[in-house]
Order: structure tokens, then sequence, then C-alpha cells
């Protein structure tokens, strides 16, 4: 384990900025906006911002202050912010991103969870703040072999928890791949792991003939299967061939750009203005963080190898640790209460009023004060 500093090379940034010069445009229906896909004068934008605006060094330098390490687990370089709680006896919480994100997401969250007396809530309530970087992702190293799906990357979460950071027992919350990975160590890392929370549900939907369903969760397996009909063309192709996807992401910063704002907009609480909620500079960092660190085909292939395996929780089987959800309206999908106690050991559920599938930068006060309330019960 060693601290780790963020430095993107110049050339990396010059190179960057003559790639968002030269951009081929392609043509737009009159009109159209965001129907056929991303708005191109939106993305034109956003890319003649990237080129002229933004300041990376301004958020490496955000990000730099806080703890960065790198430390192999299971035989790859993994990138995490460590943060130690300031109140007494604070809890150690992994919190894990998802796709289109970066560990950057949690950078609000991360004072307000191990310092809350400075955001008006109670010290006893803080965290130790882990927020590793998926393997594959920034600045966590590329798997070089197949098989690396949730399942493997929350045995890798326990190795950094317990062998690296030394902690004998800890919490995690998750969404996007996170909830995966986190129900992952809900479900077979009870040993460690004393509670979890989500804001997605990780779980199968292959219901047994024998199983009697509520209305609430008929719509909700009906609203599943639209939103995979309507959105879900970008998962079918990073799951079946992610790397014909790679070649023209990984070569222009625009092509980049407007496959990864489109969900930003999409998936979150933003009535179509996507920056109603995220800033052109939230976004950048992202998009920065893909663009320099090249990861964006390792990113993908996640898809493909989950792809591959069972469901982290298939029908039938249930965490063995107590759960917490916070459900955000404008998510990927709505599991209702009943869905969830099928396959958890549901102590809350929360109906927030707002926000969406990135609540860590769209709600963050929201999310921070139901996890505090969610783990309250281990202090």
């Amino acid at each position: 384990m060693e601290p780790f500093k963020i430095e993107i090379e110049d050339s990396v940034l010059i190179d960057l900025k003559q790639r968002l010069a030269n951009t081929r445009w392609p043509g737009e229906l009159e009109n159209s906006f965001w129907q056929y896909g991303t708005n191109l004068s939106y993305v034109k934008e956003l890319c003649g911002y990237w080129l002229n605006e933004f300041d990376w060094r301004t958020q490496e330098q955000r990000i730099n202050c806080f703890s960065n390490y790198l430390a192999s687990v299971s035989g790859l370089d993994v990138h995490f912010v460590h943060e130690k709680g300031k109140g007494p006896n604070s809890i150690p919480l992994i919190i894990t991103h998802g796709w289109p994100s970066t560990f950057a997401e949690m950078i609000d969250i991360i004072p307000m969870l191990t310092d809350p007396e400075s955001y008006g809530g109670d010290p006893n309530d803080s965290f130790d703040v882990i927020v590793p970087s998926m393997p594959g992702y920034g600045f966590s190293e590329k798997p070089a072999a197949p098989g690396i799906n949730p399942r493997v990357i929350a045995q890798m979460w326990v190795d950094l928890m317990t062998k690296t950071l030394g902690y004998k027992k800890f919490v995690a919350q998750g969404g996007d791949w996170g909830a995966a990975i986190t129900t992952a160590l809900g479900t077979n890392h009870h040993d460690c792991v004393e509670s979890i929370h989500l804001t997605m549900s990780s779980t199968g939907i292959d219901v047994p003939d024998n199983v009697v369903l509520t209305d609430d969760e008929k719509k909700f397996l009906e609203h599943r299967h639209w939103w995979q009909e309507e959105e879900g063309a970008y998962g079918h192709i990073q799951r079946t061939r992610p790397q014909t996807l790679s070649y023209g992401l990984t070569d222009s910063p625009a092509g980049l750009a407007a496959w990864i704002v489109e969900k930003w907009r999409v998936w979150s609480d933003c009535g179509g203005d996507i920056e109603s909620r995220f800033t052109k500079d939230q976004l950048l960092t992202h998009l920065t963080i893909y663009w320099a660190t090249q990861t964006i085909e390792s990113s993908i292939r996640l898809y493909y190898e989950s792809g591959n395996m069972e469901p982290v929780l298939p029908f039938g089987q249930r965490a063995k640790v107590p759960t917490s959800y916070a459900s955000f309206p404008v998510e990927i999908s709505y599991p209702p209460k009943e869905w969830l106690e099928r396959f958890f050991d549901l102590r809350r559920y929360t109906k927030m009023p707002s926000g969406g599938h990135f609540a860590a930068t769209e709600e963050p006060e929201l999310l921070v004060k139901d996890i505090r309330d969610s783990f309250r019960f281990l202090r």
C-alpha cells in the first residue's frame, strides 16, 4: 500500500485538445434534439468547453486533497481513497461506484461521512470511508485475463479491507455495478460484512412458476422489460461485443463524450436538462479520467464478464446481512419493498423525494443522511 498522486502527463492533455479540435462531426436531423441519441449541439458545446475552458489540473488538485493510495489486491494494483473518520468509533465503510461513473462521483459525500459534525450532523455518525476504483476503471490496473466480475471484485474488496487496511468488520454501500458488488459482499462475506446499503437492485428476475407476485412486483418486472427494450442497447453491445465498441471510444473524445453523457442525462433526475444536475466540470472530470487512463474498453468489459455468470443474487437465495435500500425516483429500476424482502434482510426502505442513478452527485445530502441512519444500529 503506497500513497498515490494523480498526475496526468501534459502530453496526454495536449493530445486530447488536438483530437477535440480535429473532431469530425456527424450530421443530425433537424429538430431531433435527443430523440435519436445524444444531441449534436450539446456534444459540440461540451467538447468546446473541454477544449477551451475545462481545467483538469484544478480537478486533479481537488482529488489529490484526499488520501489516495495504490495497493496490490488479488494480483491487481487497485487505486482507492481512504479517509479516516473524525468522530469517535468510526465505522469502516467501502463505497463502490458504477458505470459510466468513476470513484470521483463520491468526492462530495466523503467529507460529510468522515466529518458529520462539520456538516450539521452528529460526530458519532462518522465513518472511515474507502472508495476504490474498480479493476479496469480509472487509476486501477486493467485485468489482463477474463473472469473479473462482481463476485470476484467483492472478494477483492474483502482482501482490501481486511488484509491491506486491517479492518475485521466493515459495512458497504453501492449503486449500479457497486450495488452488484455490495450485494455480493452481503451474500457471500457475512463473516466480515456487517450490513449493506443499496440504491439499486441486483437480483435475478427468473421467477419460479409457483411464486405469486404482487401487482407492484409485476409492474416492476414490466418496467424492467420496457427499459431494456427502450434504453438497454448500450448494455447489449457492451455485454456481447465490448471490444468492437472500444476502438471508436478510445480514439475519439467526442465519441466518448456522446456515449457517456447520454446516460448521465437519461438516468438522472434532470428533466431533460442535464446541467440542472451536473456541471460541465463534473461531467468532464469523469470523461477525462476515462480518456487519460484509456479505460473505456476495460470498464465496459465488465458487462461481458458479468453476462457469463449467474445473477449475484438469484431467485431463491437471500443476502445474509441487514440491508437498507434508498429508492430514488429516477433510478433505472424501481423494485418495490416486497420484492426486496424476498432477497434481503431488509431493515430500511426509503423512498426519496428526488434524485436518480447518480445519487452521490445529484442528492448528496439525502444519500448521506440515509447512510448514516441505516448503519446507526451498529453504533
